[in-house]
């Protein structure tokens, strides 16, 4: 029982001393290696809003729309954008029609062209919740159904309105519960 007793001794103290060892007083050596940036660095993706480069952008333009800072995207992508919502969705090709926001067809995509997410420091956090839109995002936030209903969900951007089958995606959770506390997400499976 003694010689149990001396090995957990011993054990501590090397433990203890091997921490010791490891400490330095001196924070400064570590405080002026910041960040190295003098690689060459590439964007290789853009996904602000979840699926609109996937539905939106034609195959031949992914990588420039990748590679185009957002200021820029709503001028070089923004006809493309309607022509393929028009092709989606037939409901747009009528200049008066307009989706659940309230946009037609050029104001609706001249939104989505310029792929970053909003936020509102007045508002509440949502991608989109019957009244506020684009006001950031919640873990929770449904946004492929929210763009389901935006694009195929017709002017009252009602799932039984133009095309029920395409306005939704029948996710109605994550699954599992998202974290209360960061950071947030749930575990994986």
């Amino acid at each position: 029982m003694k010689n149990i007793h001396k090995i957990k001794v011993i054990t501590v103290a090397i433990a203890v001393s091997l921490m010791a060892f490891n400490c330095s007083n001196n924070d400064d050596d570590n405080m002026n290696n910041g960040p190295d940036f003098s690689g060459t660095y590439s964007q290789e993706d853009q996904m602000g809003r979840p699926a609109v480069n996937t539905v939106f952008v034609s195959a031949a333009s992914k990588d420039m729309f990748n590679v185009t800072v957002p200021s820029a995207q709503g001028a070089a992508f923004q006809s493309m954008f309607e022509a393929n919502l028009k092709a989606l969705s037939p409901a747009y090709t009528n200049p008066d029609d307009k989706n659940a926001l309230g946009f037609d067809a050029a104001a609706f995509t001249g939104v989505l062209a310029t792929d970053v997410l909003t936020v509102s420091l007045d508002k509440p956090t949502t991608f989109y919740d019957g009244t506020n839109v684009l006001t950031g995002r919640n873990l929770a936030d449904d946004v492929i159904t929210v763009e389901l209903i935006l694009i195929f969900g017709g002017e009252t951007g009602l799932t039984m309105s133009e095309n029920p089958t395409l306005s939704n995606d029948n996710v109605d959770a994550n699954d599992k519960p998202f974290l209360t506390s960061f950071p947030y997400v749930a575990s994986p499976w």
